[in-house]
């Protein structure tokens, strides 16, 4: 019997949480706050717990305060009171002020880095009792009798040719009664639980947008402690959703961050050339000037909302945060509905392990459409969607009148759709001609993943697989000119020898910054994201 044939050690916990995000982790606590006695476990694929947290940020501080009452968020490392909302629209030459929208208003809110406030959770957790495994990859959901018992994590030391090495690590099994999935936007593990359990049957598919960020180090004349400055307009078109985030924080610390709705239909586009362009708007050039740009990260975010929320609980398992699709769009905000959805899971898992324990906890489900998140979500419902049925003007116009005037109340919901189907054929399209980067204050993909501390064993098998190899050309090539090669922000996907007329796609998996957005945008979902050996990917420094 082979290595890889042999069992697998087990463990065995009340309650498994896979991702130590910010509902993770969450959940993890408010097990232990309800029932010191129970023994929870965190397992998370990142070197270290807030090695993969992406965010903008902005916090609303609701659930946290009441995870810990007496919490003051301002203690969290580098978090900054917003000071100052500002909200632009762009012409290519020019920046018109607008009023900021209700949901946009930021006073109370603070500033964070994301990755900070999860490692800052994390403490509390372990300090609470919740044993926290980082550089552990979920990577298979362990099913029995059609009941999730738990995960494996993955192997470790498999070469590329899918052989043990020297170094081969059986995974183990991690078990419990019950297993929380948090594993943010288009989880693997999530993913295919949606098809086991058939979990999307009665919800609009998800619609997805790509958040590429960098974090920059500004000169003390430049900064604005406190400022969060949003734009939307150029340079997207009127028919792209995406807009952009700048926020000032810690000590001359600029987040900036640019979001592109990833149901685009032009196969040319390039998210990430779209964001250095931003950069050059005489607007928007003069914040940079003198700035040194410190790291770079990209994340795919689900945007469907209310109506994209899949069925949230099957026998042995629930769906948490933004691996249920909890992020509120208009408010450009998550964090406090992901945590809030964690602690009405917990509380409701809680009462099943004192109870009569049964396979399928549907009283979360019960329990979070009594709590502030459905509402909030069910009130913004209409306001995505409308940008992609309407446009940019028409979108602007529907998001004043749910907002100012049916609030919530129209008796009708725009539908999502699947963002892979939206693109046009290339020979319907114009290729686009970015720019060359400056080095300055625009740069290329490679020296941005240099700067998000990726990392991945490069004896491994590839964790971006295709499911039908020739598609890479007979498809993508010939109908789209290979549109992944400009949707990925960390230049996974090349394509080699079209000059001489022998076009291959090559994948350059040690890349990847693990966005996800080639898993969600490949026009045949030919595309599989699987997870690399643990602790693989980028390494997120504080302030990101």
């Amino acid at each position: 019997m082979s290595d890889q044939t042999q069992p697998r050690e087990a463990m065995e916990f009340d309650v498994l949480v896979v991702g130590a995000g910010p509902s993770g982790l969450t959940a993890a606590i408010k097990l232990k706050q309800l029932n010191p006695e129970l023994s929870v476990c965190v397992v998370e694929k990142g070197s270290e717990v807030g090695a993969h947290i992406l965010s903008g940020a902005v916090l609303e501080p609701r659930a946290l305060k009441e995870l810990f009452p007496e919490c003051d968020p301002g203690l969290i490392p580098l978090a900054t009171p917003v000071t100052a909302d500002k909200f632009l629209f762009l012409t290519e030459g020019k920046a018109i002020s607008l009023p900021t929208p209700p949901q946009m208003h930021n006073e109370g809110n603070y500033i964070v880095s994301l990755g900070n406030v999860v490692r800052w959770l994390g403490q509390q957790a372990e300090e609470l009792g919740v044993e926290i495994y980082p550089g552990f990859a979920a990577a298979e959901t362990l099913i029995e009798n059609g009941r999730v018992v738990g995960i494996a994590t993955g192997d470790m030391g498999i070469g590329k040719d899918g052989q043990p090495t020297d170094n081969f690590q059986r995974g183990m099994e991690l078990r419990a009664t019950y297993t929380i999935f948090s594993e943010g936007c288009r989880g693997s593990l999530s993913k295919q639980l949606m098809a086991t359990f058939n979990l999307r049957k009665d919800c609009d598919p998800q619609t997805y947008g790509l958040g590429i960020k960098e974090l920059w180090e500004v000169k003390p004349e430049k900064f604005q402690k406190g400022l969060t400055l949003h734009t939307i307009g150029w340079p997207l078109k009127t028919d792209t959703y995406g807009g952009s985030a700048i926020y000032h924080f810690g000590e001359n610390l600029m987040a900036y961050c640019f979001v592109v709705g990833l149901d685009y239909t032009d196969p040319y586009l390039s998210p990430f050339q779209e964001m250095q362009r931003y950069k050059t708007h005489p607007a928007i050039a003069p914040m940079f000037e003198g700035a040194k740009r410190i790291s770079y990260g990209a994340r795919a975010l689900s945007e469907g909302g209310f109506q994209s929320l899949p069925k949230l609980t099957f026998p042995g398992g629930v769906l948490i945060g933004d691996a249920a699709g909890t992020l509120n769009v208009p408010k450009i905000k998550g964090t406090h509905t992901a945590m809030k959805s964690a602690m009405v899971a917990a509380e409701a898992i809680a009462e099943a392990l004192a109870g009569t324990r049964p396979d399928e906890v549907t009283a979360y489900a019960e329990k979070l459409k009594e709590s502030w998140v459905w509402p909030e979500l069910h009130e913004v419902r209409n306001i995505r969607p409308a940008f992609a049925k309407w446009g940019l003007y028409g979108g602007l116009i529907n998001a004043g009148l749910e907002t100012y005037v049916l609030k919530g109340r129209a008796p009708w919901t725009l539908k999502n759709h699947n963002d892979y189907d939206h693109l046009k054929k290339a020979k319907d399209s114009t290729p686009i001609d970015y720019p060359k980067p400056d080095g300055k204050l625009t740069f290329d993909r490679l020296s941005s993943v240099f700067l998000s501390n990726t990392n991945h064993e490069e004896n491994q098998p590839a964790h971006l697989t295709l499911l039908d190899p020739s598609k890479a050309i007979s498809v993508n090539w010939n109908e789209y000119r290979s549109p992944e090669t400009r949707y990925c922000p960390a230049g996974v996907y090349e394509i080699v020898g079209e000059e001489a007329g022998n076009p291959q796609l090559q994948i350059n998996a040690q890349n990847c910054v693990h966005c996800k957005t080639c898993d969600i945008k490949d026009p045949t979902q030919n595309i599989n994201w699987v997870v690399p050996e643990g602790a693989g990917g980028p390494n997120y420094p504080g302030g990101m």
